[in-house]
């Protein structure tokens, strides 16, 4: 199967932020992603998205719209026969995000004794832990963890299943994960088993929190959800009534610059702003 490369070229500036914006819409695919000073003097730098000939048609608008830009103007080079998913693994080194220690199969000789770790591979897709809303959400549940003992936790928005399995890690509670894509969770149904945490986690598709398995286990003492600012948003009003008097909320997928936005939809619907951890770029909310 031949591979393609998406690239568009912008200013530094906008190249930067572009190349945060596909970072966070592609990671769950895991697809390879650069940016690249391509005009030193101009400052012009271009990003890239590596991806099979065959997914061309359905990423093509995708990589557009979060650009801002037609997609006439996305120009596309026919690459040689490469698998660039493992290509880029070589560089893809374990994280660690407070006890936590999120590595691939290739690392499995890193883990230390004390080390809650999660294996995740690039290659299953749905979001590997690398990108900085992972770790700060990881952070975040460890503190929550150690400090609200919560017994009932919902993840929404799964992907991998990595935060599901890194609550179950810290202690076995009733945890129900879900997402909208069936893929995914199959995906993070696998992902529960190879890291041990199956029979502690409910994975079910299902959109927003209106499913009837949802409604069933509500209130919950712990929800997470790391998904895009205006998903966060529009379930503001739904989440925070579904959380337990007393129970806290973990939010990410949020940029810098839409904090205050997410925050205050929150407390409009009833939530106290805690603390906020910043990872390169992104953010982590803590709401009760």
């Amino acid at each position: 199967m031949g591979q393609i490369r998406l690239h568009y070229k912008s200013p530094k500036r906008d190249a930067e932020k572009q190349y945060e914006l596909l970072d966070h819409a592609f990671e769950d695919e895991a697809f390879p992603l650069a940016i690249t000073e391509i005009d030193e003097a101009n400052a012009i730098y271009e990003v890239s998205l590596y991806v099979d000939e065959l997914e061309k048609n359905s990423v093509l608008p995708r990589f557009a719209r979060v650009l801002g830009v037609n997609e006439n103007n996305i120009e596309i080079e026919v690459l040689p026969d490469i698998d660039w998913v493992s290509h880029s693994l070589e560089g893809l080194n374990p994280v660690r995000a407070g006890r936590f220690f999120v590595h691939g199969s290739h690392d499995r000789d890193k883990v230390k004794p004390g080390d809650l770790a999660i294996e995740i591979d690039a290659g299953q897709a749905f979001g590997t832990g690398h990108h900085g809303t992972t770790v700060g959400c990881l952070e975040l549940i460890a503190d929550v963890m150690e400090h609200e003992k919560p017994q009932n936790a919902l993840d929404l928005g799964t992907g991998s299943g990595i935060l599901a399995i890194g609550i179950a890690l810290i202690k076995p509670i009733r945890i129900l994960a879900t997402d909208i894509d069936p893929i995914a969770i199959k995906v993070a149904k696998e992902n529960f088993a190879l890291n041990g945490v199956a029979k502690t986690i409910t994975a079910i598709t299902a959109t927003g929190l209106d499913d009837e398995e949802i409604k069933k286990r509500v209130p919950f003492d712990l929800i997470v959800a790391n998904i895009l600012a205006n998903p966060l948003i529009e379930l503001a009003p739904q989440m925070v009534p579904a959380l337990k008097k007393g129970g806290s909320i973990v939010l990410s997928g949020i940029l810098e610059e839409q904090h205050d936005r997410v925050v205050k939809a929150f407390e409009a619907a009833g939530a106290k702003y805690i603390k906020t951890l910043h990872h390169e770029g992104w953010v982590a909310i803590h709401l009760k």
